[in-house]
């Protein structure tokens, strides 16, 4: 046994302001990262949805042409069936 009793309450409160201040570090460095992913999956999401509208006027136009194009057909083999009776 210690001869002279130690008061460990100064040294525990010590520790824990220590812990309490790497904790704080830790959160504010979490915080900066999640941030940075944030707005990393948030330009991703706008690129995203460009690409897709992007991709949707391409769909339209090249449907609209394909229409036009069967159209034309139809109209050639209607005129052809007219001729023939």
């Amino acid at each position: 046994m210690v001869e002279t009793p130690t008061d460990a309450v100064h040294s525990i409160l010590i520790n824990i302001q220590e812990s309490i201040a790497a904790l704080r570090t830790e959160v504010g460095q979490f915080r900066l990262d999640n941030r940075a992913e944030h707005e990393r999956m948030e330009a991703l999401i706008r690129r995203q949805r460009r690409d897709s509208a992007g991709m949707l006027v391409m769909m339209r136009a090249a449907a609209s042409d394909f229409d036009e194009r069967v159209t034309e057909v139809e109209e050639r083999i209607a005129a052809l069936e007219a001729r023939k009776t």
